[in-house]
């Protein structure tokens, strides 16, 4: 099967190149296409415009009503063009590739924002798919406390009301994406976690002391490989960081609570206590 490909906007990438891999799961229709028939009645391309809150994507319509959303370089990829007859199997795919599209153009733009380790990039997209179930609730909840507001009042429901809320939670289809996306961001060095560590580790020590202990307990939280943070940490030097808390919080603590401080930061007692002392009070 020969997958869709995705522009990444906002990177150098803008001319993706096409990745083979079935496991994406939307198949590249014939360009000739197909007589489409859903209850009879035939499904026509009729008209693609560009999306007003995102220029890279473009909505399609069939049979004159907006049926879904493509990246731009789906769009030819795919073959989607007006005039075009489609079934009712290569619709699915085109709305699979679209959800596909917005998922990963999302998780693009918020790895770019600084370097993410794999485990961030996992937890970011729970939390995302975790944030949509929630939404779709509130919604759900939302109709139905309607329609039972109106059975209440004694009104009449209208029977397709009716029919279009029920019709909505059959339709709704759950795609899970996350493993394509964290493959794909990984893939074009998006995601990196010696990358991460680095810059994790640049940004700790800049900002104030931490010790090599600190670092590797956060790392390891953040899902990096044990002999990627030996690497990173090869050659940093606890004592040049305690030097600097020294520095910063001599005048607030004396001795005592000074080294129980850079105890409690993940550094060793004995270096603190004999660097604490070296430095006292002037």
């Amino acid at each position: 099967m020969e997958i869709y490909k995705l522009s990444d906007e906002i990177s150098e990438e803008n001319s993706t190149r096409l990745v083979k891999n079935h496991k994406y799961g939307v198949v590249q229709p014939e360009a000739s296409g197909g007589v489409g028939v859903s209850g009879g009645a035939v499904l026509k391309i009729t008209d693609i415009k560009q999306a007003v809150k995102n220029e890279n994507r473009v909505n399609v319509f069939v049979n004159g009503k907006y049926s879904f959303s493509l990246d731009v370089a789906q769009v030819v990829d795919m073959g989607v063009k007006v005039g075009r007859i489609v079934s009712e199997d290569e619709l699915a795919d085109f709305k699979k590739a679209s959800e596909f599209g917005k998922a990963y153009q999302r998780a693009l733009e918020w790895v770019l924002m600084r370097p993410r380790s794999k485990r961030e990039l996992q937890d970011y997209l729970k939390r995302r798919e975790m944030q949509g179930e929630a939404k779709e609730r509130k919604k759900d909840w939302e109709r139905d406390r309607e329609i039972a507001d109106l059975i209440a009042r004694g009104e009449d429901i209208d029977a397709k009301r009716l029919e279009r809320r029920t019709e909505r939670a059959k339709k709704r289809i759950k795609y899970d994406f996350k493993e394509l996306i964290i493959e794909r961001l990984i893939e074009r060095g998006y995601v990196d976690d010696e990358k991460f560590a680095r810059y994790y580790v640049e940004n700790r020590f800049v900002k104030k002391g931490v010790s090599q202990k600190r670092l590797k307990m956060e790392l390891m939280k953040k899902g990096v490989d044990t002999e990627i943070i030996e690497e990173v940490l090869d050659g940093r030097d606890d004592e040049e960081e305690i030097l600097k808390i020294i520095a910063k919080k001599r005048a607030k603590y004396d001795d005592e609570k000074l080294v129980s401080y850079l105890c409690r930061q993940g550094f060793p007692y004995q270096l603190a206590q004999s660097l604490v002392a070296a430095h006292g009070k002037d």
